[in-house]
């Protein structure tokens, strides 16, 4: 699977900020591939803006589509006008492993349900607009086991198709390669074995938390 994700460095954060009837909602976007990343964005927001009315949260910790490492909260604003919105619009732009604080500082005029609603959802939307993103694709682990005189061919192989090789063990009989085989694709390396005259053979998959890489 592939699917986008922020791109964004461990502790940088993107930031959008807009005003409606003189509240200000401060959305914050991070890269949350764990729940620790964002637990970390909300610590943030709240160290950096102590006084502020709410820190409002959502966020998707996996792929599009997650049902598990998912969450959002109101915190304190009335039920379902904050973090269910701005949920939905994280929902709805496809991206995965991202994590999303909005910030409000009250302005004094209260807004109903519907428009705390649209304002959240709102915030979320401008961050995401201007949001830098790149790819990830799912792999696993595959071994291959290749003579010494394969290993450049095989590697040579690898990078054409865009396959990190992650590891490598040599022993007397030649050379273990650990590939991050992407998760979509059949495990085929017909085209290789050819190459190799047949000098490569497919070991058993290696067990792993199957973390996406990029």
């Amino acid at each position: 699977m592939r699917y986008p994700i922020p791109d964004l460095t461990p502790g940088e954060y993107h930031t959008a900020n807009l005003e409606i009837e003189r509240s200000r909602f401060l959305a914050w976007l991070c890269h949350a591939p764990g729940t620790d990343e964002f637990e970390a964005l909300l610590n943030a927001a709240r160290q950096q803006h102590p006084s502020a009315s709410h820190h409002c949260t959502a966020f998707i910790a996996g792929p599009p589509g997650e049902q598990n490492a998912i969450g959002f909260s109101d915190d304190g604003e009335p039920g379902g006008t904050a973090g269910r919105p701005m949920y939905q619009v994280l929902e709805g732009s496809g991206l995965g492993q991202v994590g999303c604080v909005v910030i409000r500082y009250f302005g004094g005029v209260k807004l109903g349900t519907g428009g705390l609603a649209r304002a959240y959802a709102q915030a979320v939307s401008e961050a995401l607009a201007s949001l830098p993103r790149r790819e990830v694709v799912e792999r696993d682990p595959l071994r291959l086991q290749v003579d010494f005189a394969g290993e450049a061919e095989t590697r040579n192989w690898c990078a054409e198709h865009d396959i990190p090789v992650d590891d490598a063990v040599y022993t007397a009989q030649g050379v273990t390669l650990t590939l991050g085989w992407p998760r979509e694709t059949p495990r085929d390396i017909s085209v290789l074995t050819a190459r190799l005259k047949g000098r490569v053979s497919l070991l058993d998959q290696v067990d792993s938390g199957q973390t996406p890489d990029a």
